[in-house]
């Protein structure tokens, strides 16, 4: 299994009324259930734009440097994602394709390696 993260940029979003963003939630709300009976939803959050950014961080001469808000050159952000753990690629785009098509704007979908991967016993000489 591998785990992925079906993402959306806030900017990719349409403006939508109050009651299109009930409409919209309610359906997303039905496949993240689904993704739970299905045994593969890991973590969700959605809501997310510009205004939930409380700092960004950069490194400079080895020390972080912190500034409010998001990157300054940032014109794109992060509106919502969730994490499934499904067996490959496929399953992975079914998720983010019934994600796509409930809420009625863009999805991307990026892999990562599954837990088994991180939580490896260390091999001892």
């Amino acid at each position: 299994m591998a785990e992925y993260v079906i993402a959306f940029n806030d900017e990719w979003v349409p403006d939508q009324t109050a009651e299109d963003l009930r409409t919209k939630s309610a359906g997303g709300m039905a496949v993240i259930a689904e993704m739970q009976e299905a045994g593969v939803f890991v973590f969700s959050n959605g809501g997310i734009d510009a205004s939930t950014a409380i700092c960004s961080v950069e490194a400079k001469d080895g020390e972080p440097i912190f500034s409010d808000g998001p990157y300054v050159e940032t014109k794109e952000h992060l509106g919502g994602f969730c994490v499934v753990d499904v067996p490959d690629d496929e399953t992975a785009r079914y998720w983010a394709g019934r994600l796509a098509v409930v809420l009625n704007w863009p999805q991307e979908i990026h892999r990562f390696p599954g837990r088994e991967r991180h939580n490896r016993p260390t091999e001892t000489a």
